[in-house]
């Protein structure tokens, strides 16, 4: 065996005890989760085991709702919280753009001090950050407070339990996401292309089209996708800032399970949420490797 074999074994002897315990860490837990979406739910909870297929017929409809009514709601609780992702993803997008160009371009010890402030927020509890949003936000929270100082009381918005709420806590939550994507993908950008697309005639405009967005692009999709994927479903941020009146997937999901006991019929969301993010991953993996295939040639 050659020292370099000899290596390769020694790793994957080390890894392969990790990679076990991750893989039956998340593959357990959506086994089980699968299972119980196919079985009758009990009558104080729990569930009865008896296959059932038709949990996924409140949200799908026939043919999979033969014993199952067909409720638009959920439909709606899907969009609602498609649309709102959305708008999170949006939000990042233009807020953390330009701001990476900025930090990429500092030199000396502010750019690591400004990198460190950019991940500081995980330093602190999740919880305690939206409810910090709460103080800001209420009718009586500091916001309000401020414009009455200033004479503005009149003008004080009521964004707490509102969907605008919702998007400015998952905003906040998950900037960072959205950030260090694109800060890495900005930080290999090389100055001199874009003084030759100037060279050649080429107006700011056109060089931002032509060179820097389309190299930037990786860093825009992963962090689309970083964003997209626990907003959709969050649960934590619309249950504290959207209360009753923002109801989403990961919110209706808790419910089932708790308020509703109907174990099934949440796994069920659970499995159709988990399939619209594989789906969202599947397409970023064949645009990487469409991307990838002709550079390679």
């Amino acid at each position: 065996m050659t020292p370099h074999s000899h290596r390769r074994w020694a790793l994957a002897g080390l890894l392969t005890p990790v990679t076990l315990l991750l893989a039956g860490c998340f593959l357990v837990p959506l086994g089980i989760m699968a299972t119980y979406s196919f079985l009758s739910p009990g009558l104080y909870g729990g569930v009865e085991w008896e296959f059932y297929p038709f949990n996924y017929g409140r949200v799908l409809g026939a043919p999979l709702g033969d014993l199952e009514e067909f409720d638009p709601v959920y439909g709606a609780i899907f969009l609602r919280s498609a649309r709102l992702a959305l708008i999170t993803v949006a939000v990042c997008l233009v807020l953390c753009y330009p701001a990476a160009f900025w930090v990429s371009r500092l030199t000396g010890a502010r750019k690591p001090l400004v990198l460190f402030l950019v991940t500081l927020p995980f330093f602190a509890n999740l919880i305690v950050r939206v409810y910090a949003w709460m103080l800001v936000l209420r009718p009586t929270g500091v916001l309000t407070r401020a414009l009455d100082a200033v004479g503005l009381g009149a003008l004080a918005p009521d964004l707490m339990f509102t969907e605008t709420a919702v998007v400015i806590g998952l905003a906040y939550v998950l900037l960072p996401f959205m950030f260090l994507p694109l800060y890495a993908s900005i930080e290999k950008l090389d100055p001199a292309l874009l003084q030759a697309s100037q060279d050649l005639g080429a107006s700011p405009r056109q060089g931002f089209l032509r060179v820097t967005l389309p190299l930037t692009a990786p860093g825009i999709l992963a962090g689309c996708l970083l964003v997209f994927i626990p907003a959709f479903g969050n649960f934590v941020v619309p249950a504290l800032l959207g209360g009753a009146k923002v109801m989403l997937v990961g919110n209706t999901i808790e419910q089932q399970f708790l308020a509703a006991r109907n174990w099934p019929f949440g796994a069920a969301l659970a499995m159709l949420v988990l399939g619209v993010l594989l789906a969202g991953l599947l397409a970023y993996a064949l645009r990487f490797r469409r991307g990838v295939a002709p550079a390679a040639s």
